[in-house]
């Protein structure tokens, strides 16, 4: 289902519908500083159900970062509802974790790979046991352990970015927020990491919102993927991915639907 605007679509088919949404905004707008009749978000609403991999795309200045930024509670709204599990959104929480683009600043650079993925753990007041077993356990699972002792500035960037996931995933997050996490990295890197982050998402079950420049990215990964125009920002158009899943970076990308998405969006983001 398509949805002009900023209303609600419909659930995609392959994530299911819940009571409870796992994010839900409404009527959202974000104002900074001097520029109130101007706002960075105007009215914007969705829910995003458990378990559902949403993607956002949008021209640059159109609010992406900052409706990211209110999800995590590191903002608050000028106007509008923010809410996590029926909850109201008032500030961080360990259960929505946020990736970064800038793995390179987001990573400690006194602590080795190791200490960078326990730095949660340690504020969370995991016993060092407990510490140890789960870092281990995410070492392996991120394909770090040639690393693990190793610093930041030794690892390429594919490598940090797999230790900022893995720092993220270290909190059990039932919500992962990541913005253009892989914006940086080469075009092969970027797809393996593509595969590694839907496989994960699947077996861990989490929720993700993923910002992207990208348009074949977001494709490839959403179930839906919603496109926000700018000045201000808002819902253009949600789009229901309906892909069928595991998704093969070959088989995927030549399917005759992931090119109708690609020219839906293209078009939309260049004002047709």
């Amino acid at each position: 289902m398509t949805l002009i605007g900023g209303d609600v679509a419909d659930q995609s088919e392959g994530v299911a519908a819940t009571a409870t949404p796992a994010l839900r905004l409404r009527g959202v707008c974000a104002r900074f500083g001097a520029a109130v009749n101007r706002p960075v978000l105007d009215r914007v609403s969705f829910d995003v159900c458990p378990g559902e991999f949403l993607c956002i795309v949008g021209p640059s200045g159109c609010g992406k970062t900052t409706l990211l930024r209110l999800l995590a509670g590191l903002m608050k709204p000028s106007a509008g509802t923010l809410e996590f599990e029926g909850s109201a959104i008032r500030g961080p929480s360990r259960a929505r974790a946020i990736v970064f683009q800038d793995y390179a600043n987001a990573l400690l650079p006194w602590r080795t790979v190791e200490g960078n993925i326990a730095l949660a753990l340690e504020g969370a007041g995991v016993s060092r046991e407990g510490r140890a077993e789960r870092v281990c356990g995410l070492v392996k699972k991120m394909g770090l352990e040639t690393a693990a002792r190793q610093y930041p500035q030794q690892l390429s960037g594919g490598m940090q970015q797999r230790v900022q996931i893995a720092r993220c995933l270290a909190q059990q997050p039932r919500v992962m927020l990541m913005d253009e996490p892989f914006g940086a990295l080469d075009a092969i890197t970027r797809q393996i990491l593509q595969d590694e982050l839907l496989a994960l998402a699947a077996e861990q079950g989490v929720t993700v919102v993923f910002i992207t420049h990208d348009l074949e990215e977001a494709i490839y990964l959403g179930d839906r993927v919603i496109v926000l125009a700018a000045n201000p920002g808002r819902i253009a158009e949600t789009i229901d991915v309906r892909l069928p899943r595991p998704r093969n970076q070959l088989t995927t990308r030549e399917a005759p639907q992931f090119l109708a998405h690609r020219h839906r969006l293209f078009g939309l983001l260049q004002g047709h």
